[in-house]
Parts: C-alpha cells; structure tokens; sequence
C-alpha cells in the first residue's frame, strides 16, 4: 500500500480543457474598462484586433494568412470551416481518437460528403499514406482524448490540390506546427494558454482563403459558422469584427495568457515549458509498474494532453465497467484531498488517466502529483 502523501500541488489544475490558468494569474490583473459596453464600439472593436495581432505574434503565424474570432471555441472553429468550404473535391477524414471521429460524422451525416475516412485504434496515429494530395483533408494535429499527435507533417504534401483543415487546439502554442503544410488552423482560448472557453480562433492561409472567395457551398451555413459573404470571404472578420455577441471578459482574459507567454520567452518557451512537464511525468511513467501510455509509440505521443493506461494485472482483467469504477474512485480520492483535479480520462476513451502537461502547468506541481497517483491507485484497488 502506498502511503498517503504530506506535500500536495500548489496548483492542482490538471484538467485538458479549460485548462490551468498561467502561474501568477488573478481576476484582478484583467482589465475591467470596457465590460459593458457594446460589442461593435470601436475601442471593443480594436480590443478584439489587437487579441489577434498579439496571438499572431506569439504563435508565429505567416504573415500571409489571417486570423478569425468564431463563437463556440474549437469545435464551431473546425466547423465552420467544414461547412463552409468542403464539397468541392472529395474529403479525406483522420478518425484516430475523438474529436476525429466527430469530424467525420459531421462530413457523413450532415454535410453528406461520402468522405474516405482513415481510421485507427485508441493510442494508435493512423496509417497516412493513403492521403492524397487531390482531395481535401481534416484532422486533429493532436488527439485530446488519446494522446496521439502528428509526428510531423511529411504526410500532407506540399504542392496539394486540396485544402488542409487542422483542428490543432491542444496542439498550437506547444507544439511546432508547419504552416506550409497546412490551410486552415483551428484552436480555443481554453486550451493551451488556459483561457476562458466559448471562443475559437480559425487561421486562414492564402490558399484557403482563395477557396472561400471562389466556391459557395450547396448547403445553407448557419450564421455562427459563416466565414463567407455575398463575394467571397468575408474579410470584416480578419479586422477583428465578430460574427455575433463574443464576451469581453473572455477576450481580456485570452490578451491576458497571451501577454504572459510574450513575456516568459514567447513560442520556443511555451513549447519548453510543456516539453519539461511531459519529461517530468514520463520519468514517473518509466518508474512505476501499474502505469503506461495509452499512445505506445513515443513518435506520436503528445506532449499536452497525455493519456495513460492502468496495465496492473488486476485492473486489466477486469471489464470496462469495472476499470471505469476504478478510476472514478481515484478520481473522488485525490479530489478530495485537493491534490489533482480533472485527472480521469475522456468519457469516450478508454479508462485511464489523463494529465495535461501544457505551459501553464508547473514542473513542480507534476512531480508532487505523481505520489497521490501511486496513492489513490492503490487505495482504490483495496477498497
């Protein structure tokens, strides 16, 4: 039995959405000027604008390619995009954790595309060469909900005829992203830099853009989703207009981690900073027997939202069920004692753990959690 550990996380937020708030944040340090004013004033106007320049800036966006508020955070972001430029070739869909699989439902099912859709088993990054460069194609860059990410973007080529839609919303600002492989990138604020949820961001590049001013989509487009007017793009967005009423608050909360990650060293030190606390938990993962990664090869293991898989004997060969039961009891354990929350796996993947090890998380904070897992484990398997 393993004894209950004296020293807990400082900051035990451990949670793949929304995640931990940067080190040192307060509700205090937001700016509280223009709360209640209205969303088309131009100061709120320019405040918006001057999120997305600040966000092109940190995530070293080309200077070529434009950024775009869409309400309801990543997923409205790679929505959007799908409805509103899919259909002129055929798509090509990645479906190996998730959010995947919900891409390729809403191409199967409500934009009636017939996409071929490439599949894989939990942990698993699917076999790529059968992407072809004619087609359209979508795809998370990193799979929140099993680990997975893209071990580089040789696969997309570089002279395509279709568009790239990359939901990259555990992926951007921790991971590096090739830009030239790659037309529209989606992202929330509540992802990487612990921003509030409810706000997406699209990057557009010219070649996306060049779609949307040519090809109207034979679908209606809800209003949320709409990136396209009567001519084309619809380039009042790329000026930080908003499709409808986005919140202020959310917005100076965005400027406020994105400020931060400008002032620890920008990009190269976020991707550090989640590069640490992944080595930190994954020398706890080579040490401790009941543990492992759902994501087996560590070439397309995410450095963010790490998924792990219970491998005891005794826990393997129980039913699902029972393994769900199992980490819900740790998940109630080490809530309780305020040492971790949010550490139980997505609710469609496999039973298991799940820590994000994004910028915002301490190195510290993840060697004081591993104790209270090796804890909890065995408290609940004697229960």
């Amino acid at each position: 039995m393993a004894n209950r550990p004296n020293v807990k996380p400082a900051r035990p937020w451990f949670s793949s959405g929304p995640t931990a708030k940067r080190p040192g944040w307060s509700s205090q340090a937001i700016p509280h000027e223009l709360l209640g004013r209205g969303i088309r004033a131009p100061e709120v106007v320019e405040r918006f604008a001057h999120g997305l320049r600040l966000t092109r800036e940190l995530l070293q966006v080309p200077p070529d390619w434009v950024l775009v508020y869409v309400p309801g955070s990543d997923t409205a972001a790679v929505e959007a995009a799908m409805w509103s430029m899919l259909g002129e070739r055929p798509v090509q869909v990645l479906a190996f954790e998730n959010f995947g699989k919900v891409w390729a439902t809403d191409a199967v099912e409500h934009l009636k595309l017939a996409p071929e859709v490439i599949t894989a088993p939990w942990g698993e990054w699917p076999d790529t060469s059968t992407v072809d460069p004619k087609k359209d194609l979508v795809f998370p860059w990193n799979g929140t909900t099993s680990g997975v990410c893209a071990p580089n973007g040789d696969f997309i080529a570089g002279d395509r005829e279709g568009v790239v839609i990359c939901d990259a919303t555990s992926a951007a600002f921790a991971m590096p992203l090739p830009w030239d492989r790659l037309d529209v990138v989606t992202f929330s604020f509540q992802k990487a830099l612990g921003g509030e949820a409810g706000l997406g961001v699209a990057a557009l590049s010219p070649r996306a853009i060049e779609r949307l001013d040519r090809y109207a989509p034979p679908r209606p487009v809800p209003k949320v989703l709409r990136l396209r007017d009567a001519k084309g793009f619809d380039r009042m967005l790329a000026s930080g207009s908003m499709i409808n009423t986005f919140s202020v608050w959310t917005l100076e909360d965005w400027i406020d981690g994105v400020e931060w990650g400008l002032s620890v060293g920008g990009l190269d030190a976020l991707i550090a900073r989640t590069r640490a606390n992944a080595a930190a938990l994954d020398e706890w993962v080579g040490r401790t027997e009941w543990i492992d990664y759902l994501a087996r090869d560590p070439a397309t293991r995410s450095t963010t939202s790490v998924c792990l898989a219970i491998v005891d004997p005794r826990v393997t060969a129980m039913v699902e069920e029972s393994r769900q039961a199992l980490v819900r009891r740790m998940k109630t354990l080490v809530e309780d004692e305020g040492a971790a929350f949010d550490v139980e796996s997505h609710r469609n993947a496999p039973a298991g753990l799940r820590i994000w090890c994004g910028c915002t998380v301490e190195v510290a904070d993840i060697e004081t959690l591993t104790p209270w897992l090796d804890w909890a484990f065995e408290t609940a398997l004697a229960e």
